[in-house]
This record gives structure tokens, sequence and C-alpha cells, in this order.
């Protein structure tokens, strides 16, 4: 069956801790930082000089460095609620100062993203080991989930693109995303362009 375009973002499959929190890390979000910034985000440091975390901003491949990892989430004083607020997503305001930011940076982290646009068609078993870029699409705030997804047409041996494909995601059988032949199928990537990790190509 065909699949459906319903981008998720980055989701954790695997790394060296254990669920839920596996191995994050904390970083700032300036207060000021008017953007979203959705669970399974790729998000980056000191874009603009300031040496804070940034997401949806920036456009990807245009970035001075390595992405810095997958955020999961944030906490911060809420300056509407009087009280530290913990969020799946920063909404870009409501910061009474930084905002404390969760990721993932685990140079062994894998995760499942959903492959896009549909034109593009599907990557495919012989894109395994293959470097590729994504695109942030739309988050959910009513979820807090992010839209982002794997870029097919970027699929290459170039050294700078943040993410690696590792296999394809087949199961559970007629999922969305599980059939393998069609566009916007679902796979398993590693970090390739990372702050703790820089491959090579292939």
């Amino acid at each position: 069956m065909a699949n459906t375009f319903a981008p998720f973002g980055f989701q954790q499959a695997s790394g060296n801790g254990s669920v839920p929190t596996y191995e994050q890390v904390t970083g700032l979000i300036a207060s000021a930082y008017a953007t979203p910034i959705f669970f399974g985000d790729p998000i980056y440091y000191n874009q603009s000089g300031t040496g804070y975390l940034e997401g949806s901003s920036i456009t990807p491949g245009a970035q001075a460095s390595g992405i810095a990892g997958i955020f999961v989430g944030c906490t911060y004083l809420s300056a509407s609620q009087k009280r530290v607020f913990w969020s799946n997503y920063w909404g870009g305001a409501d910061a009474n100062g930084d905002v404390t930011a969760y990721f993932v940076n685990d140079p062994n982290a894998r995760f499942r993203v959903q492959v896009g646009p549909s034109a593009a068609g599907p990557l495919t078993q012989a894109d395994i080991g293959a470097n590729v870029q994504f695109a942030y699409g739309t988050g959910s705030t009513a979820s807090g989930i992010s839209g982002a997804y794997i870029a097919v047409v970027g699929a290459a041996t170039t050294t700078t693109l943040p993410f690696r494909v590792v296999s394809l995601v087949t199961a559970p059988p007629g999922a969305n995303g599980t059939d393998a032949a069609s566009a916007n199928n679902i796979v398993i990537v590693a970090f390739n362009n990372v702050g703790t990790r820089n491959l090579s190509g292939i």
C-alpha cells in the first residue's frame, strides 16, 4: 500500500542509554529566540554567534557547523504561570530567563524518520550508507511533535550532510511508511555530522 506523508521528526530508536531518557544532555535557548523548536527537530549551536541553541529558523545545509543534536524538550520559568514549566517543545515565548533545552547527541544514536517529498520517491536498499539532508517541515503546536523529514533528493556521499542511512523500516507490515518500495517510506538514520561525531565519506 502507498505510504502517506505524515512526518514526525527524528524519533530515537536506540542509543547508549535506556528509554526514556537515553543519553540526553542540556544546553540553553535564549528566552528571546522566537522560533518554535519541536520534539524531534535537529538543533544547532551558535548560529547567531551567541552560543545558544537554535532550531528551524536555520536553513539546513547553510549552517556553519554540524548539528548539535535532536531536541527532546525543555524547561523554563514561565512568565505567565509563575512556575518552572516543562514542555516537549519550545513555543518561542513566555520564558523569564534562559530556557534549558534537552537534546540527544549520542554518537551511537539511531533515529526513525520519514522520507520526503513524495515526488522524489523512496530511499531504497541501494541508499544504505548514503549521507542525507533533512527539511524541517511544519511542527504541531497541538502535540509539540516535529514535522522534520529526510530530504531524499540529497542522498549522496557529501561528508558534511548531517545524517547517514542505516536501514529501512519494513515492520509492522501494512503500517504507514513501512512499504519500502513506495515514496515516503521510513528509514533508520545515524548521525553523520554532529558535534560529537563527524564521519568521512562512503
